[in-house]
């Protein structure tokens, strides 16, 4: 199988691939032709039908494995492919585990490594948080593993919640070192349930897409109020301390207009913006200079970068 990442400006296709995403649209002069998004584990390329009712273009929908014969070209500085010829395959033409992309990283090392800092966490009360959703609960631990960071973004992958919720762990470790007055127990509790709520606002693969609660609520909300339901139950545990922890989780995307219903009053919840901003756009900028493959030419405007960028010169 020829995998999208490998695939370069010039080739011709013909292999099976996800369709992802589609969608029929209209040309400048009128013309009818279709957006397609096409998957495999190693990502997504966009494509075209040009002629959606001319021989060999057959009847397929979101979510069908199609067999694609078309020719890979260069638009704006990402690849995209004309498609010539299209049908949908029947099971046993196909290899399911190709379609998922997944984590370069190994998904159990990452957990025993996430683990460490769940481990590690001495307040008795912060601790009992930590364990129910990464120890106690094994359905949660089972989606936590398999889920995405995000629908396309970054980490949008089998165990990219994991990878991604494991560098912003990371990330505030080295905070703890650098600046002692961080709290670190609430920290790193905090790092850990930030995203929970991704669990829950994004189907599964390979759908991977926003649920009817994502879309209403939004993971923010909803991992606070999974915390808050958690909290609830372990007696005793301090109020002041039960609303610093939520307001870390509300305020992790640092500001209004980027979801986060607070904007960070502790020191902890700057610290844990901080890293998953970090983490997220280094991601970002990970994912894209892949996709572009050898090219050193400007990729064009991205929306969470806010910026028209490339790769440094060697």
């Amino acid at each position: 199988m020829k995998f999208i990442e490998t695939l370069r400006e010039g080739e011709r296709i013909n292999d099976v691939y996800l369709c992802k995403y589609k969608q029929s649209a209209v040309t400048k002069n009128g013309k009818p032709y279709e957006n397609v998004i096409l998957q495999d584990k190693t990502g997504t390329i966009d494509a075209k039908i040009w002629e959606p009712n001319s021989m060999g273009i057959d009847d397929f929908e979101m979510m069908d494995y199609v067999a694609v014969m078309g020719d890979v070209s260069s638009f704006q500085g990402a690849l995209q492919v004309s498609i010539k010829r299209v049908r949908k395959v029947r099971e046993g033409e196909y290899d399911p585990a190709n379609y998922l992309p997944v984590s370069e990283y190994d998904i159990e090392d990452m957990y025993r490594q996430l683990l460490g800092f769940v481990n590690g966490i001495k307040n008795p009360y912060l601790s009992k948080v930590a364990k129910h959703f990464f120890v106690d609960d094994i359905e949660f631990v089972k989606c936590f593993k398999f889920s995405s960071a995000a629908k396309s973004v970054h980490h949008g992958f089998v165990g990219g919640l994991l990878e991604h919720t494991l560098s912003v762990l990371k990330l505030c470790q080295f905070y703890v070192k650098q600046y002692p007055i961080l709290n670190e127990d609430l920290l790193y509790t905090a790092a850990l349930c930030h995203d929970i709520g991704k669990v829950y606002e994004l189907s599964a693969f390979p759908l991977n897409d926003y649920t009817d609660d994502g879309q209403l609520l939004g993971h923010i909300v909803m991992g606070c109020e999974m915390v808050g339901e958690q909290i609830r139950e372990i007696e005793g545990f301090p109020k002041k301390l039960a609303n610093e922890l939520k307001h870390c989780i509300l305020a992790h995307h640092g500001e209004l207009e980027f979801g986060s219903p607070k904007k960070p009053a502790l020191v902890e919840a700057v610290a844990l913006n901080f890293a998953d901003n970090t983490d997220a756009k280094m991601e970002t900028m990970k994912e894209i200079f892949k996709a572009a493959g050898e090219t050193n030419e400007w990729l064009g405007y991205n929306r969470l970068l806010e910026s028209n960028i490339r790769k440094t010169s060697k």
